[in-house]
């Protein structure tokens, strides 16, 4: 089955990020390691956009929204309350689920293109509310927020965050992909492929999609937690659309639907980003590009293509 060639495909996932962090640790670069930490938080945030479109057919085209509110409720925690990784993420996760139960009662009453618009509504309210908040350091963001340290780990080292930050994804994306196996992600999947037909065999679709909307809120949330961690300092530029965007073309490139795929496609972004960055400021138009290519050319994305092949060579071996 394609969903066995999957897991086999998250698992070489992390197996190239311990070799990546070999290598790095062998160069003694922190940039290498910091920029990996940025392409799994950024993954995260990919994840919850993937439980959107890619398992119930939702776009979300604001999700960088919660993804903001985590990194500025972790770094208000931070600095005001106590270093502490573990108090950070539970507030975190507690707050983004009462703001995605309030988010999702008024997007999800839409659909399709409204759903994707009102989505995009609200992030840019509240982006701009921030953005115009002194409290909240206005255009300037929140700077100085302390590294926390956990369990002897100090984030401030780029090694050892890397390697909490890699084995909370393995966590994150292992539950993810056992939830979509039992019969709530399946209902998911019968809402992306004829959400009418549900109330017909007793269920409701609003509620699937509502708990779906808050637990892509909670992820979300979560990733952004870790952005302070890993930065130091949150800006309202993390609520804005290019957030979200990418997001999306980091689903859409690594294919949709497939979860382990959002982590691919944030590993090739950012390492793309950072490359061609190095050469020229315009690494938006060559992303751009790529995603043009990626919808015309490569639909299923790089997981969507690659998980049956391997599966075919598997079966052929058998």
């Amino acid at each position: 089955m394609v969903d066995s060639a999957v897991r086999l495909l998250s698992y070489a996932f992390f197996a190239i990020a311990l070799v990546f962090a070999a290598v790095a640790w062998t160069l003694d670069d922190v940039f290498f390691f910091r920029l990996a930490t940025e392409a799994l938080i950024f993954g995260g945030l990919a994840l919850s956009v993937d439980l959107l479109l890619g398992r119930t057919g939702l776009l979300p085209l604001g999700q960088a929204l919660f993804f903001g509110f985590g990194a500025y409720v972790s770094a208000l925690v931070l600095k005001h309350l106590a270093p502490s990784l573990p108090l950070a993420m539970f507030i975190v996760l507690v707050s983004s689920t009462v703001v995605g139960l309030l988010g999702g009662v008024i997007a999800i009453r839409a659909k399709g293109v409204y759903f994707a618009l009102i989505s995009f509504g609200l992030a840019q309210v509240v982006s701009k509310v921030v953005f115009n908040t002194r409290e909240l350091g206005a255009s300037d963001g929140l700077i100085g927020v302390p590294a926390p340290v956990w369990l002897g780990l100090d984030t401030a080292h780029a090694p050892s965050f890397f390697l909490l930050v890699l084995l909370g994804m393995a966590a994150l994306l292992a539950f993810l992909l056992w939830l979509m196996n039992t019969p709530f992600g399946r209902q998911l999947d019968a809402i992306r492929t004829n959400e009418h037909r549900l109330p017909f065999l007793g269920f409701d679709p609003w509620r699937y999609k509502l708990a779906v909307f808050v637990l892509a809120a909670q992820v979300a949330a979560l990733s952004g937690a870790l952005y302070p961690m890993l930065r130091g300092f949150v800006s309202p530029e993390l609520m804005f659309f290019q957030v979200s965007g990418n997001a999306v073309i980091n689903v859409i490139v690594g294919g949709t639907g497939t979860l382990v795929g959002a982590l691919y496609g944030s590993a090739l972004l950012t390492v793309l980003k950072s490359v061609v960055g190095s050469f020229t400021a315009h690494h938006a138009i060559v992303i751009g590009a790529l995603f043009v290519v990626s919808v015309i050319f490569f639909p299923k994305g790089l997981v969507g293509y690659l998980a049956p092949a391997l599966q075919r060579w598997r079966s052929k071996r058998a």
